[in-house]
């Protein structure tokens, strides 16, 4: 777009002038898919736009994204200059690649749970200051993270727990938890203790939770409690219940349900959150912000 001189009339839309930032996006499953199109149907409008996507098989890509876009090899993402990677896929990637990005980029990590391994965390903070980039953490389908945040900020959150129920087709549990299940068995719980135990066992499903430690910094992972329920009666949606306990009796107890179909990790509802917390990278500049 070029220059206006000094007095011309702006005759083009706000959409013009907004700052444009690039994002890279890593990872092409179900949350990846929704990522890439939206930004390709409404990124300009709200000044984004795709620079790459890389995907562990690029086969995946080719009839939706163009092949300029198309990144083959990882390590070159210092190629195509991103102003914020987003991380879609794996915690191994964050565990592989967060301190690389966060030395070219800001860093949205769409995987908290591999936050849990606190020799991790800590690098990831450690770049983002040296760095003076943001790690960006989505709040997902956690409801209420930003009073959390503002009750562990000033010093009375005692005690965080959330549960977690699905259906036991929504589940990638490693080791073979749930291997035995059967249609009729309703409701079992597979794991309740600290979220930093819970994260290794679970790490694709409580990516929720592990925002909520996020927020719920003096409690951290080790502190902040968790559940996760196999039950075969919710076929339609996922259930996220958060117990939050305060100073002086204060306690608040919320109860989300989230659509999803049988066999989603994902529910519908963490897709739209997660693209506000995409919009919010372009206003909030911290070390570790929870979006």
């Amino acid at each position: 777009m070029r220059e206006r001189e000094q007095g011309e009339e702006f005759t083009g839309t706000m959409t013009d002038m907004l700052p444009v930032m690039r994002i890279g996006v890593v990872g092409y499953g179900h949350l990846g898919q929704y990522l890439v199109e939206r930004l390709q149907r409404e990124g300009a409008q709200v000044g984004l736009t795709l620079v790459f996507v890389w995907n562990r098989n690029t086969d995946k890509l080719r009839e939706s994204v163009a092949e300029e876009l198309i990144l083959h090899n990882l390590p070159d993402f210092t190629d195509r200059g991103a102003d914020v990677i987003v991380e879609v896929c794996h915690p191994k990637i964050v565990k592989d690649f967060g301190v690389q990005f966060l030395s070219k980029a800001h860093f949205l990590v769409g995987s908290p749970s591999a936050l849990s391994d606190p020799q991790l965390n800590q690098e990831l903070r450690q770049a983002a200051e040296h760095h003076g980039r943001t790690l960006y953490v989505p709040s997902g389908a956690l409801w209420g993270g930003q009073d959390i945040l503002r009750l562990n900020d000033s010093g009375s959150l005692k005690a965080l727990f959330i549960r977690m129920s699905k259906h036991p087709s929504c589940f990638r549990l490693t080791g073979d938890v749930l291997s035995d299940w059967t249609e009729d068995e309703g409701r079992r719980v597979l794991f309740s203790g600290s979220v930093a135990e819970l994260c290794p066992v679970a790490p694709n499903n409580v990516n929720t939770m592990a925002a909520a430690a996020i927020a719920a910094g003096t409690l951290g992972f080790a502190g902040v409690q968790g559940e996760i329920v196999s039950d075969t009666a919710l076929s339609d949606y996922h259930v996220v219940g958060v117990e939050v306990t305060g100073a002086n009796g204060f306690s608040v107890h919320t109860v989300r349900r989230n659509p999803a179909k049988l066999g989603a990790v994902t529910g519908s509802a963490t897709y739209n959150s997660f693209w506000s917390s995409l919009l919010v990278c372009k206003g909030h500049r911290g070390r570790v912000y929870l979006c």
